[in-house]
């Protein structure tokens, strides 16, 4: 057996790590800007490199999203949500709730969340069994998942205890209003340049 299939036993144990340990790690130096990880259920997770798709995807979805929802949300890229206190991912695009003074006092938690986003290329089994169930778990109230190869993007509603209550998938046609902020659309073709 190879170590790796050891490691993957519920019998061995683990540690996990929580919120304050993980920033701390952070702070003496241990982590780096440029380590691609986020906390999920208390352990390191690396994240996918990013490619030319997604990066594309990412700046043209940037100027969208602001252009669109800016007004009435901040945009927030690439940063994280602290779910809890063993959980703080970096979802590819937020929508949180503006408030005074923004967020410097502390990350945006569930209750500021409006709709999250991820992008995926090379992460689709990751983004639908893991953060699906995560946000979900969490109280997100709306996730979607742009699946960028089938060009499509699947909406995540209902939160729930093992994710949401309502999952449909939309193609280029279709177009979407996020719950949280009626009467505000988008088309899916327009996420996906």
């Amino acid at each position: 057996m190879s170590e790796a299939g050891l490691l993957n036993h519920p019998w061995i144990a683990r540690r996990k790590i929580d919120v304050g340990e993980y920033e701390r790690m952070g702070a003496a130096g241990i982590l780096h800007e440029d380590d691609r990880v986020e906390l999920i259920e208390g352990e390191l997770i690396a994240m996918a490199p990013i490619g030319d798709r997604h990066a594309g995807t990412s700046m043209s979805l940037t100027m969208l999203l602001v252009q669109r929802f800016g007004a009435q949300a901040i945009v927030s890229v690439a940063n994280p949500v602290r779910l809890d206190r063993y959980n703080e991912p970096q979802p590819d695009f937020a929508l949180v709730r503006p408030k005074p003074g923004g967020y410097t006092g502390g990350k945006p938690r569930p209750e500021d969340v409006l709709l999250l986003i991820e992008l995926s290329d090379s992460t689709l089994r990751f983004d639908r069994t893991v953060k699906l169930p995560l946000y979900g778990a969490h109280g997100i109230r709306e996730y979607w998942i742009l699946d960028l190869a089938q060009r499509r993007v699947e909406v995540c509603r209902g939160p729930r205890a093992d994710g949401y209550a309502s999952v449909e998938a939309f193609g280029t046609a279709a177009v979407l209003e996020v719950e949280a902020l009626p009467g505000l659309t988008v088309s899916v073709a327009e996420l996906m340049p």
